[in-house]
């Protein structure tokens, strides 16, 4: 993943101390973690379609349903005591993912979580106001 992040950020003309600065982050923060979790998305089981139309709306629910399952093992890890992360890098790097972990090629990676004992509890951000973000008619 770290040759694939390497490449598009030196495609996106970033000095090369920020491509290693950044890409020595992102190891850091993998091979640091006490527990790396890859969330998937496998279509195999889904529902198919003869139009792109449908074919397309079946994948949005399969990805949808994949976040939601990454949100509630967040919300698990929580409860637990633990904290977790959600990075989306697999999705850059998918056949590189699926080839080191020996994936089925039916799994596309969505999603890694870093999942530990926080060192520190963050405080908690201010949030806007329900009725800021929230519509009702």
């Amino acid at each position: 993943m770290a040759l694939e992040f390497q490449r598009e950020l030196a495609a996106d003309n970033l000095s090369a101390d920020e491509i290693n600065n950044r890409v020595a982050r992102s190891r850091e923060r993998i091979l640091s973690a006490p527990a790396v979790v890859i969330l998937c998305v496998d279509m195999s089981d889904m529902d198919t379609y003869p139009d792109r139309r449908r074919k397309k709306a079946e994948y949005v629910m399969a990805t949808q349903s994949a976040a939601n399952a990454g949100m509630q093992l967040l919300l698990a890890a929580h409860a637990e005591g633990l904290g977790g992360v959600w990075v989306c890098s697999p999705l850059f790097a998918q056949e590189t993912v699926q080839k080191v972990l020996s994936l089925p090629k039916t799994w596309e990676p969505q999603a890694m979580f870093f999942l530990g004992y926080p060192a520190k509890i963050p405080a908690v951000r201010e949030r806007k106001n329900i009725k800021e973000i929230t519509q009702f008619t």
